[in-house]
């Protein structure tokens, strides 16, 4: 079974990931200099799917922080709508979660 601190400790990995993977994807979106109009079309389509990940990234950041605010406030594992306790398992899948299975449906 794993614990609050276990999860606690695999959110702040994977948010470490994602900023590192978010200034990668800032770095490379910046570091262009193509001149020549074929060059920069087959970039610009690179390039979006970088802002592509970039946001998803950003989402599930936020999901993070969030997630990492409920276990500091005392809130984690416990569903945001119901009240009720989140099913260990689905915190185990979805660490960030802030429903359980039923209020997610």
């Amino acid at each position: 079974m794993t614990t609050t601190l276990q999860r606690k400790a695999a959110l702040q990995a994977r948010q470490d990931t994602l900023l590192h993977r978010v200034g990668g994807i800032s770095d490379e979106l910046t570091s262009h200099q193509e001149k020549d109009w074929e060059d920069l079309a087959t970039q610009r389509e690179a390039d979006e799917v970088l802002e592509s990940l970039g946001v998803e990234a950003q989402i599930e950041l936020r999901a993070i922080a969030a997630a990492l605010a409920r276990i500091e406030s005392g809130n984690y594992g416990h569903c945001q709508i119901c009240g009720t306790s989140i099913d260990s398992a689905r915190l185990d899948t979805l660490p960030d979660t802030p429903f359980c299975q039923n209020c997610a449906l």
